[in-house]
Formats: structure tokens, C-alpha cells, sequence
């Protein structure tokens, strides 16, 4: 059994082909390909979150949104580039759409990733300490968020408090018990999960990760996953870790499925660099008829080592085309490989 979700990029572009045209296209679609997902059975409705973009920046009122539209399915990000936030505010706005879905927040961070602009996050008014690299500051703000989501009373109350307070030291509010234990870090080196481990924050790996040993994607990834695994055992967390990977898989079913994905399937793993000093790896896409697919995905180490996987999504084809992507990988892909 696998837990099933998507991830939306959440693009939009005025283009003749594109149903996802505007802002307002791509939010209300994204609140709508949720509400239909959890009809349909998946499990999740994740966000990837870029700044400076015609993408999804902004995940928490759309994650408040869905939230009170649905009420199983999972709903989360991957991921928040924590360089771009201020970890106490944050803790606010996932306490608050936490509560709102009644406890069925995943929420996907990570130090961040190459962005639209240079240092975007010193226009958010962040800079780092001297001696630190971006990185440094993105890693230390989140463990200030995890640190401030435990709901234990840090600020020294005012003695002439517009409202009566309790007593001892104030919290952030609203918080809601149990986030703590459901916060994802997207790593994408080996080093970084077994810190996320360490630290007990769920592993998102994505679609790629730095290039550590020159072997093809899934088994570098599934390197990692388990390199996590064991580290997350020597901490000696009471909880049970998580694990997700991100794939991009199209079940070939009608003649509109060939006509877009049709050669997304004949590819290989890419390489490139995300970072001037760091050699990735990108892993293929898979597309073909299901037999053939089923075939192929039984081959993914690192899809067997995970838990989750989520599919991501062409989001500007519209909210009916996605169902039919995902209802195709639920019908004729999962229960033959026993992830249903």
C-alpha cells in the first residue's frame, strides 16, 4: 500500500493552450482538482511554492481553502523555501490552516532551491548572519520553526495586557498539537536527509537530487532513503518516518494522452546543474500504455522504498484532464503494483 497525491506547480501563463490563464485561474483550479481528488480516492493535494514566478507563492490561504472543502485528503507542500519566511509568522499561518483541516496539514519545506531572481530572499528583507550562506539561514529557520511549533511558552508576558493572559510564558497562537510530527524536508543530497533524520522531519525527495556516484536516478534515491531510514532509527524517534518521491507518470489510455505524453516516456535521466558548484541528476518521465508502464515502475527502487508518491501535474490542462490523469494511474497502474 502506497499513499497516493499530486503536486501542482500551480503555473498559469496567458497562452491559447493553457486552461490555467490567471492567478485567479490557478487558485480556484487547485481548490477544485482537490476537492475532486479526494472524490476520486487519492490521498494527497501538494503545492510546490516558487517565488517571482506565474506560479503558486503564497500556499497557505490556498491550503486554508481546501481544507474546508475536503475532509480526508491530505494537503501539504513541497516545498516552502524556508530562506523567504519568517519562521514565527509561519508557525501562525500553518497552526491556522492546520485546525482548519481538522489536523490533515503535510507541510514540505526545505532550504530552498535556485529562484527566478538573485538572493530573492534579501528583497523579503532576510540576509544571513555573518559567516552563514543562504543555505545556513534557510536550515536555521527551520529548526526555529520546529522549535516553535511545539507549543511551548517562550515570550514574556506584558504585565498590562490588553487581554488577560495565562500564566507563565505565552506561546504562538493558534497552535495545533501534533504539526510538529507531520513537517517534510525536501533534501536532495544525502547529507541533508540523514540532518532531516536527525532532526525528525518526514524525507521529500523530488524528480532530482545532487549527483553523488554517477548511478542512474532511482537508485541514487533510493540510497538516500534508506540512508535516512537508518539514521532516523539511530535517533531513536517514537514515531513512525515518512518518505515521499515525485514522479511524473502518464498511463497512455486515448489518443489525447499519446498527443501530449506520447515522448515524455523515451526519455533518460538528465543532468545539469542547479547550483554553479553542484552536479544534479533528473530523473526520466514515465509514459506509456499500462502494461508497459507497469513493467517499468516495477523497475523504481526508490518509488518501492517510499511510503507516498506524488504525481506531478500538468495543472495548466485544467481540472478534468488532471482527474483523468490521476484516475488512470489509480485504475490501471496501482493495483497491479500493489500500491492499492
Amino acid at each position: 500500500m502506497k499513499k497516493i497525491g499530486f503536486l501542482s506547480f500551480g503555473h498559469w501563463a496567458n497562452h491559447p493552450s493553457y486552461k490555467a490563464r490567471t492567478a485567479s485561474d490557478t487558485l480556484l483550479q487547485s481548490i477544485d482538482l482537490a476537492v475532486a481528488a479526494e472524490e476520486i480516492g487519492l490521498d494527497g493535494a501538494y503545492f510546490r511554492v516558487h517565488h517571482f514566478a506565474q506560479q503558486l507563492a503564497s500556499p497557505f490561504p490556498l491550503l486554508s481553502a481546501i481544507g474546508a472543502k475536503t475532509s480526508k485528503i491530505e494537503i501539504g507542500t513541497g516545498v516552502i523555501d524556508m530562506r523567504y519566511e519568517n519562521p514565527l509568522y509561519m508557525v501562525e499561518d500553518a497552526g491556522a490552516a492546520d485546525l482548519i483541516s481538522e489536523g490533515r496539514l503535510q507541510l514540505g519545506i526545505s532550504r530552498g532551491s535556485p529562484e527566478q531572481v538573485i538572493d530573492g530572499w534579501r528583497s523579503f528583507g532576510y540576509e544571513p548572519m555573518e559567516g552563514e550562506t543562504d543555505a545556513d539561514m534557510g536550515r536555521k529557520k527551520a529548526l526555529d520553526f520546529l522549535d516553535k511549533l511545539d507549543g511551548v511558552g517562550f515570550a514574556e508576558p506584558n504585565p498590562y495586557p490588553m487581554f488577560p493572559n495565562p500564566p507563565g510564558l505565552l506561546r504562538l497562537e493558534p497552535h495545533s498539537e501534533g504539526l510538529r510530527d507531520r513537517i517534510w524536508w525536501g533534501a536532495a543530497s544525502n547529507a541533508t536527509a540523514i540532518w532531516a533524520a536527525e532532526n525528525g522531519m518526514h524525507l521529500q525527495s523530488s524528480t532530482l537530487k545532487y549527483d553523488e556516484n554517477g548511478k542512474p536516478f532511482h537508485i541514487q534515491q533510493a540510497e538516500q532513503i534508506r540512508l535516512y531510514k537508518e539514521a532516523w532509527k539511530k535517533a531513536g524517534h517514537q514515531r513512525e518516518a515518512r518518505v515521499s518521491v515525485s514522479r511524473s507518470i502518464f498511463a497512455l489510455v486515448n489518443d489525447q494522452d499519446k498527443y501530449y505524453f506520447g515522448n515524455q516516456g523515451k526519455g533518460s535521466d538528465s543532468f545539469g546543474n542547479i547550483e554553479s558548484d553542484k552536479r544534479a541528476i533528473f530523473g526520466k518521465s514515465y509514459a506509456a500504455e499500462p502494461d508497459k508502464l507497469i513493467e517499468e515502475l516495477a523497475q523504481d527502487e526508490a518509488i518501492q522504498e517510499a511510503d507516498t508518491l506524488l504525481l506531478t501535474i500538468p495543472n495548466t490542462l485544467g481540472v478534468d484532464y488532471n482527474v483523468h490523469i490521476l484516475s488512470s494511474i489509480l485504475k490501471y497502474i496501482a493495483p497491479a503494483l500493489d500500491w492499492r
